[in-house]
């Protein structure tokens, strides 16, 4: 008898959720899409979230239970012709009286004239969009096309909910005697929150098993080494960096260690932290301790020549020092304050015994008269401007 060597879909596409009901960990985002379904009639949403938290599912869902053409394209390689063809599908259906729904995978990833593209098909109700996106769609999606969608959050899912969607698939499979909840425990926890992931490591962990009980050692191979989720032009660097900065200020050395160590093992670049720590030196330690500058400026040049692995360290050694230092925002307030007052007079008349006389005619107009070049002089009077000074006197009072 020859062998069924029939093609399956791979599990994450298997147990894909069909309804509302089976989706696993995203109630906020429920309530909120429950009653657009009941209603029956589908709207624009931009879905943003992590990988794997169910933007796709969520949009196939709602155009199954509308009804709805499901139009699904991808920023990443869609051009202006599979736009155009979309359009002239959705024309064909309108005529039909069939509503379409088009589902733009990473629409970040479209530019701001090509996101325009769809506003008149949006406003006109020929397409509902669907967008979804992993970055902020207040940077990265134009602001027509927002206030004419619903912005769904959809929240990375936590290790509880990786592991009741892994039960669900071991039942699916008939597992259940050959992997135990340890085992997809581990899963959940590398998955960080990314349910494809985890279920890809559990098939690969059935495969490598071949039919007999998957062990740690499965698991392991399985998953091998996952990099960490890291884009350097995306929200997750700057909200990483973030922490670490807030970290720091907190005076948490390990919460500012645990940031750094992820920046590191994500191949961010060690000069970026080093200038944000050079920054952090000034804007939030500053007059409590001036060493800490210096030391953050020997920090990276200290990169610069050392380079890495062994960076790490002397990054890790200023992080520490950057926390336990004294804060003071007192000269960061200052420049803040200074810098207001030069934009609010920017042509304010400097007084003339502080100005620079170098002609006779100068001096005889009073250019820096009675002002004496001696070590610690100070010239009688204000060295501001006559408005500046009325100005901050009014503040005062």
């Amino acid at each position: 008898m020859s062998k069924d060597t029939g093609l399956r879909q791979p599990l994450a596409e298997r147990m894909r959720p069909q309804t509302l009901d089976d989706v696993i960990g995203q109630d906020k985002a429920m309530a909120v899409l429950r009653p657009i379904l009941d209603r029956g009639e589908p709207v624009s949403l931009i879905f943003w979230g992590p990988p794997g938290t169910g933007k796709t599912t969520l949009a196939r869902i709602i155009a199954h239970e509308t009804h709805a053409d499901f139009i699904e394209i991808s920023a990443v390689n869609a051009k202006k012709a599979d736009v155009e063809k979309v359009i002239g599908r959705a024309r064909q259906n309108w005529n039909l009286n069939i509503r379409t729904i088009l589902f733009v995978d990473e629409i970040h990833r479209f530019n701001k004239a090509q996101q325009d593209a769809f506003l008149p098909h949006v406003e006109s109700g020929l397409i509902s969009l669907i967008g979804a996106t992993t970055e902020n769609p207040s940077f990265e999606v134009i602001s027509p096309l927002i206030s004419r969608s619903r912005v769904i959050v959809l929240n990375q899912l936590t290790p509880d909910n990786i592991k009741e969607i892994l039960r669900r698939a071991v039942k699916e499979e008939k597992l259940e005697d050959k992997i135990t909840d340890d085992e997809l425990s581990a899963i959940a926890q590398v998955a960080h929150g990314d349910a494809r992931y985890a279920l890809g490591v559990l098939e690969m962990a059935e495969d490598l098993a071949g039919g007999k009980t998957i062990t740690p050692d499965t698991i392991t191979a399985a998953i091998g080494h996952r990099l960490p989720r890291y884009d350097k032009k995306g929200d997750g660097h700057y909200d990483i960096i973030s922490a670490f900065i807030k970290s720091m200020r907190g005076s948490d050395e390990r919460a500012a260690l645990y940031y750094l160590a992820r920046m590191i093992q994500a191949g961010e670049d060690p000069k970026f932290i080093a200038r944000r720590m050079v920054i952090f030196a000034s804007e939030d330690i500053g007059l409590a301790g001036n060493g800490a500058l210096n030391l953050a400026l020997s920090a990276f040049m200290a990169i610069e020549r050392v380079g890495m692995p062994e960076g790490g360290i002397i990054l890790s050694h200023v992080t520490v020092v950057l926390c336990r230092c004294k804060k003071s925002r007192e000269s960061y307030n200052e420049w803040a304050a200074a810098q207001q007052l030069g934009r609010q007079f920017p042509d304010s008349e400097i007084p003339l015994s502080i100005r620079n006389a170098p002609t006779k005619l100068m001096k005889n107009l009073g250019y820096g008269k009675g002002y004496k070049w001696e070590a610690g002089y100070h010239q009688p009077g204000s060295y501001l401007p006559d408005d500046v000074n009325k100005y901050l006197a009014k503040q005062q009072h």
